[in-house]
């Protein structure tokens, strides 16, 4: 740069409204935006989410209803999470055809078609009555590789009832490529698979355990998850490992305290990244907007560029409604 003030004089770039939206670098649509539903089995009324106000647990027919004014909205998918009625050590509600998730999946299928992309968590953690993503041995620990066959039968129930991308989080080593081949084997090559690829055991999860009821009984998922502070580059093999299984796209979560990793993401794969903004980023922006502490509007949308400009090409977010509706 050779030009000095007063000759360089960045600010007529943020002179006026108009002036900033036609040289914004960075810009939302609602397409990018994915939204995180709950279903939940047996309750007559949705019940809403006490740490993340405005979120509930669905009914059947509530969730038609929210799903159909966020396609409205021109949101780009649903991630969907089931609670089921029943509980048991090894997910059982996970894989049955008549579990809570395909049997909403059967629903939203038939109503709104592909006017957005379903899509399904396929983890243990909603279904086991220990809170743990995988199988237990019998001193406790989660077993990686009994896990994979629950991993993968629970893929191809999701992928039959009616799921276009197949999004496994529980974090055990192998699952996209057992996934990926009991989806080639069962006449689901065409179905996507989003690998939550980067996801940090973090302390931004506690109000998602409200909502999807799937607390640990025990212990931590810190054997499984990633370290916030583990080895440099521990993201980039797991990322790496991920697409040599088949992964189609790749995740970071928690977003916002870990934009770093996600823009280390971007730099490094051809494929899309998403990233999810986590029960306890909205929780607590929602609790200070409560308190006047903030501007609510203008936080949502500062903290959705932030993750979209370290290089998310989707974003998870509680607010994809609500935003989409806002950039339409």
């Amino acid at each position: 740069m050779n030009a000095q003030y007063p000759v360089a004089r960045p600010r007529r770039l943020r002179r006026t409204a108009a002036m900033r939206r036609m040289v914004a670098g960075t810009r939302l649509h609602p397409a990018e935006l994915i939204l995180p539903m709950f279903v939940k089995e047996g309750i007559a009324e949705p019940q809403p989410v006490g740490s993340m106000p405005g979120v509930v647990q669905h009914t059947r027919e509530s969730l038609r209803k929210a799903a159909h004014e966020a396609a409205e909205a021109g949101v780009g998918g649903i991630m969907l999470f089931g609670i089921p009625a029943y509980k048991d050590a090894r997910g059982s509600g996970a894989d049955d055809p008549d579990g809570i998730v395909q049997v909403a999946l059967r629903d939203l299928a038939s109503d709104l078609g592909d006017a957005l992309v379903l899509m399904t968590d396929t983890c243990l953690d909603e279904y086991t009555n220990h809170g743990h993503c995988g199988l237990l041995t019998a001193d406790g620990e989660v077993d990686n590789d009994a896990t994979l066959e629950r991993y993968a039968s629970a893929a191809v129930a999701q992928a039959a009832a009616g799921s276009r991308m197949i999004a496994p989080s529980g974090m055990m080593d192998g699952q996209v490529g057992a996934i990926r081949a009991a989806l080639d084997g069962n006449g689901f090559a065409e179905v996507p698979i989003l690998a939550y690829a980067a996801k940090y055991a973090s302390g931004f999860y506690g109000p998602f355990r409200d909502a999807a009821e799937c607390a640990p009984q025990f212990g931590d998922r810190s054997a499984y998850q990633q370290d916030p502070a583990g080895p440099i580059g521990e993201a980039l093999r797991e990322v790496r490992l991920d697409l040599a299984e088949g992964a189609d796209a790749v995740m970071v979560k928690p977003a916002l305290a870990y934009l770093d990793i996600l823009r280390q993401v971007r730099d490094t794969v051809e494929v899309p990244v998403a990233a999810y903004q986590v029960s306890g980023e909205y929780a607590m922006v929602e609790a200070a907007a409560a308190n006047g502490w903030i501007d609510r509007e203008r936080v949502i949308m500062e903290s959705l560029i932030a993750i979209r400009r370290a290089g998310a090409d989707m974003i998870l977010t509680y607010w994809a409604t609500e935003v989409a509706r806002g950039l339409s």
